[in-house]
């Protein structure tokens, strides 16, 4: 490791498996940094490029590694980086400013509220009646400093904050050091588990489709945070002129991966006389960005266009079959590996 290298943390679990997470291992691959031994465990390291440096470790602790500047970039969901910022914050009274670059479009999850009590439908109306009762607010979850932030803001919301300020961050079921306020339980999980025995009042849950909440027979009170897998970095790596090239890069690349998926491109030849029928359609159906693609011959011109095929407003099926239609010849369907429109798509 040196200083022309760009530290990157390499996220352990689901994320590592090849047949898990979206499949980081094959982005990455695509996008020109195949990795090696990240599969299998770590240590990690990139065989194609020398400029890249895999730092493994848990997406839980990147936070604090952007932090300290240990890390240049994290590949983390949004909610453990938000986690970590909560907690410095919350618990040591430290603020730190990490900054999201780019989304990988996979790893979506939604962090929602749960109770065993259908008969108050949202946080609030639960936590007023809760309140009314008891003067120990006891939550249960696996990220406690989301959840301490989310039962905090409702009781601002709800005007009982100032009653229930004191907070306590312990493991499962071990005695409170607070006597009123909010104790968070922090578990390993099956939250549902806990919530439908008593084992809390309210729980902060990790779901896709909210099926196992289903199976409990528990109330999901609102959607608290939506978080995806994306890139995070520290700001101040900015400020490394060659850190910062190196960061854009690397950027640049798995953005046109991500870019790509669900598109191909379609190579069709058309007759000259028939071009402004074929032009008026692709420019009808936005099929093409400033001008089509172009290659103009004595006869016949070729054409190519990017057709995303999950677009159900226009399939790819139906713009191949209206190309057909209009006399196009040797419709050809490429797979897009890599799609980037210019450098100006980095938001740095």
């Amino acid at each position: 490791m040196n200083k022309e290298q760009l530290i990157i943390g390499m996220p352990a679990g689901s994320l590592a498996n090849p047949n898990r997470g979206g499949n980081l291992i094959s982005l990455l691959e695509t996008a020109g940094f195949e990795t090696r031994g990240y599969e299998s465990g770590g240590p990690t390291s990139f065989s194609t490029v020398n400029f890249l440096f895999g730092w493994d470790g848990r997406p839980q602790e990147f936070g604090s590694q952007l932090g300290i500047g240990e890390l240049d970039v994290a590949i983390a969901g949004d909610d453990w980086i938000r986690e970590r910022i909560l907690e410095l914050q919350l618990e040591y009274n430290t603020a730190i400013r990490l900054e999201k670059v780019l989304s990988l479009n996979r790893g979506n999850v939604r962090l929602v509220g749960i109770t065993n009590v259908p008969e108050y439908p949202t946080t609030e109306d639960f936590l007023n009646h809760l309140c009314s009762e008891k003067e120990l607010i006891t939550v249960v979850t696996e990220m406690p400093y989301l959840a301490l932030n989310w039962i905090r803001e409702t009781l601002k919301k709800i005007g009982l904050f100032d009653s229930y300020s004191e907070f306590s961050v312990q493991k499962y079921k071990t005695p409170s050091r607070i006597r009123k306020g909010i104790l968070i339980y922090e578990t390993w999980g099956k939250t549902e588990a806990k919530i439908k025995n008593g084992g809390a009042d309210i729980g902060l849950e990790i779901t896709q489709s909210g099926s196992a909440i289903r199976n409990y027979g528990l109330h999901i009170t609102e959607t608290v945070i939506e978080s995806e897998t994306g890139i995070y970095i520290n700001p101040e790596l900015k400020k490394d002129p060659e850190k910062l090239e190196l960061l854009k890069m690397f950027l640049l690349n798995l953005y046109g991966v991500v870019n790509a998926e669900d598109k191909v491109l379609i190579v069709f030849n058309i007759s000259n006389d028939r071009v402004n029928d074929i032009e008026k359609y692709l420019g009808e159906n936005v099929l093409f960005a400033d001008e089509p693609t172009k290659n103009p011959g004595k006869s016949f011109t070729e054409f190519s266009i990017q057709v995303n095929r999950s677009d159900k407003n226009l399939s790819l099926a139906m713009v191949r079959y209206q190309l057909a239609k209009r006399g196009a010849a040797n419709i050809d369907t490429i797979p897009i590996d890599s799609s980037i429109q210019n450098i100006d798509v980095l938001n740095l």
